[in-house]
């Protein structure tokens, strides 16, 4: 599983943060999200995914496997 963040997408309300402030983080200048690991173990999934369904912006994503485009090679 890997985290997309879209930046220029995010608000800055802080709710990943919330949810998983060991997965992410917010920027001093501007409150958007930053990464501080894009690609979590498995064991965080469940976390993860309730994290990225929390932000309100939709600038947060998972891609699954190995293909950061989400896109299965099947």
């Amino acid at each position: 599983m890997k985290i997309i963040a879209d930046s220029g997408r995010c608000i800055g309300a802080g709710m990943c943060v919330l949810a998983l402030g060991e997965v992410f983080d917010q920027s001093e200048e501007d409150g958007t999200v930053v990464l501080l690991d894009p690609d979590p173990p498995a064991s965080m999934a469940g976390a993860v995914r309730r994290a990225v369904q929390l932000c309100p912006s939709g600038a947060l994503s998972l891609a699954e496997g190995d293909r950061a485009d989400g896109e299965s090679d099947t």
